[in-house]
């Protein structure tokens, strides 16, 4: 059963770091939820108040700079509210709607969009599209991190 208990731990840090990248995945819970898993096949001794304190801040974090990161690359090149909400919606169904590229063309696309309704020139809306492709590129780097933090500390936490 240990093993089991490992291979399962093991694919929902893979399944989390892979949310990282792909919006879609469940990302930081899915490590979250391999501390459970932990729990349930081994113990949870290990973790006290600290651990479960530690890494539900660093959840929290990562669900705030998600939104926060990509919307500070939007609105860092001039971008309104409206393409800030484009930006995330693309975010959400660009990989579906264009499976191969669609999670670059997604939030460009959505923040143009939604830039231009709000009434922006065509290069204004391309300027702002822009900044929604270096805020997800952005989030995504903060997210790996974060997240290699979370497992991390697993380890320590188990070692010592």
């Amino acid at each position: 059963m240990d093993i089991v208990g490992w291979l399962v731990i093991t694919a929902l840090f893979a399944l989390g770091m892979a949310g990282a990248v792909f919006p879609v995945l469940p990302g930081a819970l899915a490590i979250y939820a391999a501390f459970f898993v932990y729990g349930f096949f081994f113990s949870f001794e290990p973790f006290g108040f600290w651990f479960w304190t530690v890494q539900t801040l660093i959840v929290v974090a990562l669900f705030a700079a998600d939104y926060i990161v990509n919307a500070w690359g939007v609105k860092k090149y001039g971008g309104s509210k409206a393409s800030v909400v484009g930006s995330t919606i693309g975010v959400l169904i660009g990989p579906f709607v264009i499976p191969a590229f669609g999670l670059l063309l997604g939030p460009f696309l959505g923040a143009v969009i939604g830039e231009m309704i709000h009434g922006s020139s065509m290069d204004r809306s391309l300027k702002v599209g822009w900044g929604a492709v270096v805020g997800l590129f952005s989030s995504m780097v903060a997210k790996i991190v974060l997240q290699l933090a979370m497992i991390v500390l697993f380890v320590i936490w188990l070692i010592f």
